[in-house]
């Protein structure tokens, strides 16, 4: 797909959902595509290799948070995997200072050669488990917004998210269909990790291509010491 066609189809994709994109946007997010591709044959980054299908689910699923998340804000997308949502978020809005965290260094290497090919400011990428990079100063309850998309369970990645978060700021959760059975099992973590359910949004993707569930939760009051528990505990013995 040259830049001209990927223009043209992803512009018509993000006005399905309200979402306006300027062209400085559009040749990033069709650089980072061609690398995404470029490096999977490499490494295993993503099972959407069709072009249209990388627009939809990834790019435009990835900006339906955008709107949740005020500019100048400070972000954690945790297990971000091949950048989503951070990097395309990152896109939309250069006022975001974003971090992203994965335990894959290979992944971690391709997310420093797609922020220098597409000159990203601002943007820090971690290797690392997300239960060890939360016991460290400079990170634990530092983030005005800990985001994560299609990670782990509910009550699994509530752990990962919430220490990362501060008092009073938000943990966003992108989910799958099963979203509410995943809430019903997430009542635990949501009570001692002291949040609370603040918003529950169904935003429908184009072409039929599915619902993503936008769990918004607000985080109240510090994070005990004990959380997260040691790598590996929270998803062996979720809360």
């Amino acid at each position: 797909m040259n830049i001209e066609d990927f223009s043209k189809e992803l512009i018509e994709e993000a006005n399905k959902v309200n979402i306006l994109l300027n062209s400085k946007q559009i040749v990033k997010l069709y650089n980072y595509m061609k690398l995404l591709l470029e490096w999977n044959k490499k490494i295993n980054l993503t099972a959407i290799t069709d072009e249209k299908e990388i627009i939809v689910k990834h790019f435009i699923d990835s900006l339906l948070i955008a709107k949740y998340i005020k500019p100048k804000s400070t972000i954690i997308d945790v297990g971000t995997g091949a950048g989503f949502p951070g990097i395309p978020l990152k896109i939309y809005d250069d006022s975001y200072k974003i971090t992203l965290l994965d335990s894959l260094n290979k992944r971690t290497v391709f997310l420093k050669e797609v922020a220098e090919k597409l000159g990203l400011s601002g943007l820090e990428i971690i290797h690392n488990r997300a239960e060890d990079c939360a016991r460290d100063a400079e990170h634990r309850e530092m983030y005005d917004y800990s985001i994560s998309r299609a990670v782990a369970p509910l009550n699994i990645l509530l752990e990962y998210l919430v220490p990362y978060t501060k008092v009073n700021g938000t943990v966003i959760a992108m989910k799958g269909s099963n979203a509410n059975e995943e809430l019903r099992n997430a009542c635990s973590a949501i009570e001692k990790l002291n949040v609370a359910l603040k918003k529950k949004m169904i935003e429908k993707l184009p072409n039929d291509s599915g619902d993503r569930y936008i769990l918004i939760f607000n985080k109240h009051l510090k994070t005990n010491e004990m959380y997260p528990r040691k790598a590996g505990t929270p998803k062996k013995n979720p809360l």
